[in-house]
């Protein structure tokens, strides 16, 4: 009998790589004196030749009540699987109700527990197929009478907190933008800064990593206005990924030939 996951119907020989579809590309989270940055890639792949888009950012708010918002990475099933679980229990009025939660802290310990219930009903069956149980989301925002947070959640479904002195949080491919963010970004930077700070990041990955592209999706949050704020979505072609790309490339070389040369590299 043909197996499933065969191209074609064809049993898999020992060559033969099983792949579902990723979106572990890049996502990061500002957690400022102002408010909260969101930023994510749009990209999913299943190799090479199987590129596409898929939103990685979810709201979940009442005007006036809460803002949060998730942003995923790692196996798009399961990430699906988890964010189609927190909606279905939206306004039920049960334990995994993320507009009825008291805290953030409490709405981290929902989106953890969604995580886990997927991992128990898939990970044996993908361990079968030879696939990892793999699932990173970042989650932040602010519950009336409570203060922003913001939280990145591990496969387990158990997380880490932002901070003060860490005050930005990342997910996927996360080395190529580090550097900029850690350079430039305070709790007490702008929300304007951290955003034009994430497009930087994003550009520095895209330019060392195909797995991440466009439509690069942002939102703002202003700390207690309990409603999203900004909201844009940039696609290939932007005219501003291409200004900063420019303006960008062009300051790191004028401030690399203006660099002073160590006594020991200079000519007799």
């Amino acid at each position: 009998m043909p197996a499933p996951n065969a191209p074609g119907g064809r049993i898999p020989g020992p060559g033969y790589t099983k792949i579902q579809t990723r979106s572990m590309t890049y996502a990061v989270g500002f957690l400022l004196d102002q408010g909260l940055v969101f930023a994510a890639d749009s990209r999913t792949n299943a190799g090479v030749d199987q590129v596409s888009v898929a939103r990685k950012i979810t709201r979940f708010e009442k005007p006036g009540e809460r803002f949060m918002a998730l942003l995923s990475s790692g196996n798009l099933a399961i990430t699906q699987a988890v964010i189609r679980q927190l909606m279905e229990d939206l306004d039920s009025g049960g334990d995994g109700d993320l507009h009825a939660v008291p805290t953030m802290f409490a709405a981290a310990r929902i989106v953890g527990a969604a995580l886990r219930n997927v991992y128990e009903v898939d990970a044996e069956h993908l361990a079968e197929q030879g696939l990892e149980f793999n699932a990173a989301f970042i989650f932040g925002g602010q519950v009336e009478g409570g203060e922003a947070r913001l939280f990145m959640i591990y496969s387990a479904g158990n997380f880490i907190e932002a901070s003060v002195e860490t005050p930005y949080l990342q997910i996927g491919e996360i080395k190529y933008g580090k550097p900029i963010i850690d350079r430039t970004i305070t709790h007490s930077s702008t929300l304007q800064q951290a955003i034009k700070c994430a497009l930087l990041s994003f550009d520095s990955t895209m330019r060392s990593n195909v797995s991440v592209g466009p439509p690069i999706d942002i939102i703002a949050y202003e700390r207690d206005s309990l409603k999203s704020g900004l909201r844009v979505s940039l696609a290939e072609g932007d005219p501003y990924l291409g200004l900063i790309r420019e303006y960008w490339g062009g300051a790191l070389r004028q401030a690399f030939y203006d660099m002073p040369d160590p006594d020991w590299l200079k000519s007799p």
